[in-house]
């Protein structure tokens, strides 16, 4: 029991909007927080220029997350910090639905907000420092969980009218969220079905019963159909390839080794312990009464555990979307046993403390890279094949291909999965002579022998470092075609 005089509920809201922006202020502006989000907003702002997401820049991601970036680019100001303004405004909404969700799963109101708290210590901790997918879609399984929640007390109660309105608004979010990231559909297929079966606790009639599930179902697809209706009045080669990229790809990447898979989901495993331990607590301290609401807790959390599984690679921001359900199941046990909800916010804080400890300073080298790049690409494109794209965006340079992420040619865990030959994309992009290559010194197994082969004798042969700058445990290095003076 709560014996202080508790927080109003902005209070708590404003607090949980505090701790947001200060556990990721530290990133404000970092033009290389995660490989993914510069390829992101890398596609969101060539998307304001007029590019077309699968045809004139490819990736696997559905469209609306690229919407996000766009959005964000589209804004006054630097659009580096304004994708990070968005998913810290994403990260504190969610954590607020966290606490509250967290409070209908019979949390005192200090475990709720500890729930919320935990929620924006894991996000980083877990990779979501700036702006992966998860960190925006979690916000709307969140919204439809939270509404999930409320099915056994409005079946208990026959209202079934609030019932199908509370399907048509989850629906709608789950919805959008598969729109953000695919794997979403594993929980939107629980949520959905989660109020399928307490309408029918409402003692519905069966006509009724599909009739709202229908309606569901069509709401739910609404926005993968907008974007299919839009792919579609491009032409059938535009709906090919949205179709290949989002529906197709994913399942033809080889994958990675599996010691290293394996040692990705110990680490994750290790990350999470503290969570897990307080949601096994919560399991062990359920009362009848909020049995229903705890049970469709786990179930989502299971649901998301599928969504992680289904992936494979097991990438620590593969993560992410756990940490709703892990959070709001939590706040139970941190709520109760105020050692555990003090331990349990130290020790994520102090993992958070010792990660960042270890993150290389190396912003100012890849602004250096980019600004070579500015002066010396001389109108034409640079080509960037393996370091940060945010080096596009820094020098506004144009795009040597539409393949830009540069895993997609130059690991053998993207070979095959992108519909083109990687060797012949190569040669297309080093007969256009760019300017400059951007390359690094990193030692990896999973070099496409076949890009590499022909990058190599071409890098040695008709280019020059002028560049080289640290980044992690290797160097970045800027190759200058030998035809080029330097521009310092």
């Amino acid at each position: 029991m709560d014996t202080a005089r508790p927080l109003p509920r902005w209070a708590a809201a404003l607090l949980l909007f505090v701790i947001a922006v200060s556990l990721r202020a530290a990133d404000f502006g970092n033009p290389i927080i995660h490989v993914d989000e510069q390829y992101y907003l890398l596609i969101g702002q060539r998307m304001l220029d007029g590019a077309v997401p699968y045809l004139d820049i490819w990736d696997r991601k559905p469209v609306g997350l690229f919407l996000l970036y766009a959005g964000a680019a589209a804004m006054p100001g630097d659009d580096v910090l304004g994708y990070q303004l968005l998913a810290t405004l994403f990260a504190g909404l969610s954590a607020c639905v966290v606490a509250s969700g967290a409070r209908a799963l019979g949390a005192s109101r200090s475990g709720a907000l500890a729930a919320g708290v935990a929620y924006l210590i894991w996000l980083p901790l877990l990779g979501g420092r700036g702006g992966q997918s998860p960190v925006f879609y979690n916000l709307f399984i969140v919204v439809a969980a939270r509404l999930t929640l409320t099915l056994p007390d409005l079946a208990e109660g026959r209202r079934r009218g609030m019932i199908v309105a509370s399907g048509a608004l989850a629906c709608l979010a789950a919805g959008i969220a598969v729109q953000v990231k695919t794997t979403a559909i594993f929980e939107a297929a629980f949520l959905g079905l989660a109020h399928v079966y307490w309408l029918a606790r409402a003692r519905t009639g069966m006509i009724a019963m599909a009739a709202a599930a229908l309606a569901w179902l069509a709401i739910g697809l609404a926005p993968t159909a907008a974007v299919v209706f839009a792919y579609r009045a491009m032409g059938p080669a535009a709906l090919d390839a949205w179709w290949f990229a989002n529906a197709q790809s994913a399942f033809l990447r080889p994958g990675y080794p599996w010691g290293e898979i394996g040692m990705r989901l110990l680490g994750i495993v290790a990350q999470l312990s503290p969570l897990l331990l307080c949601a096994a607590i919560g399991w062990r301290r359920r009362k009848v009464r909020l049995t229903g609401e705890r049970a469709l807790a786990f179930a989502w959390l299971a649901a998301a555990v599928v969504g992680f599984v289904a992936i494979g690679t097991f990438f620590d921001h593969y993560a992410l979307p756990l940490l709703p359900p892990l959070t709001m199941i939590a706040g139970i046990a941190l709520g109760r046993i105020s050692r555990i909800l003090v331990g349990t916010l130290v020790l994520g804080l102090l993992l958070l403390i010792v990660e960042r400890a270890f993150i290389a300073p190396d912003v100012a080298g890849a602004r250096a890279v980019a600004e070579v790049v500015a002066k010396n690409r001389r109108g034409a494109c640079p080509y960037v094949f393996i370091g940060d794209t945010a080096t596009y965006t820094l020098s506004g340079s144009c795009l040597p291909t539409a393949y830009a992420f540069p895993n997609f040619l130059a690991y053998t865990t993207e070979a095959g999965a992108t519909g083109i030959d990687e060797a012949t994309e190569m040669r297309r992009i080093l007969a256009a002579r760019p300017p400059l290559i951007v390359a690094s010194t990193r030692k990896l197994v999973i070099w496409n022998p076949a890009t590499v082969a022909l990058l190599q004798p071409v890098l040695a042969n008709r280019y020059r470092p002028v560049l080289s700058v640290p980044r992690s445990n290797y160097r970045t290095v800027v190759f200058l075609r030998r035809d080029l003076a330097v521009i310092r």
